[in-house]
């Protein structure tokens, strides 16, 4: 297959330029013979379509076998860079700027540095998302706090009676019996604005919005009889 496979080499291939590359540690044993996209595919757990999505983007070249997609052992260890950095979060863009800087590298240690570098610039923009994510956790978490000790003060409200005063227990006596605030202004002599404003009180006390809730909150509470 290797002397097949030469004969169908054209071009130069994507990272060809790349005098020195850099050294870091793969995983798996990469092969030293070219292996189809299938093969190629599986070795890094891809699919083809991404395989021909980093081809598109010039980060990655396919020789021909007829009809066969064709990867070369430099091909091979490119796609196992181009893997790492995208398991790191790296964008396409900052892939290929680290691609294009390997290809001016003047020795070993400087290809070796490139990628450092490259990885350290990441792992600043992690610790810049993790800040940001913290910020935002803490943000939601005192959200969730204040709506807690809200939800926490309904719920008493709910499990102790409200202070009422003389007045507005017989007020909401007479609501209970069914009196309209006309009537039990007639029954206690005061006038209607005046008991409008105290049934608005004790609808309020009991964290009701009308006045059958407040009712049936103080049945609840034992306040009244059913």
């Amino acid at each position: 297959m290797q002397a097949e496979y030469n004969s169908y080499v054209t071009g130069t291939a994507a990272g060809s330029a790349i005098r020195y590359f850099p050294v870091f540690a793969i995983q798996q044993k990469l092969p030293a013979e070219p292996v189809g996209i299938a093969d190629m595919a599986n070795i890094f757990g891809v699919t083809h379509r991404t395989l021909h999505f980093y081809e598109e983007k010039k980060l990655l070249r396919a020789d021909r076998m007829g009809a066969m997609r064709i990867y070369g052992p430099l091909q091979v260890k490119i796609m196992a860079l181009i893997n790492l950095c995208r398991e790191t979060g790296m964008a396409i863009a900052q892939i290929q700027d680290l691609f294009a800087a390997l290809e001016g590298a003047r020795s070993q240690v400087e290809a070796d540095t490139i990628l450092l570098s490259a990885l350290a610039a990441r792992k600043r923009e992690l610790v810049s998302s993790e800040s940001l994510i913290r910020r935002q956790m803490q943000q939601v978490n005192q959200l969730l706090d204040h709506a807690s000790a809200g939800l926490d003060e309904s719920n008493d409200n709910d499990k102790h009676p409200p202070f009422l005063s003389e007045f507005e227990f017989a007020c909401l006596s007479l609501m209970s019996e069914g009196y309209t605030p006309l009537r039990i202004s007639n029954v206690t002599g005061r006038a209607v604005d005046e008991i409008l404003s105290t049934e608005t009180a004790i609808i309020r006390k009991f964290g009701s919005t009308n006045r059958f809730q407040a009712v049936a909150k103080a049945v609840l509470l034992g306040l009244i009889g059913d």
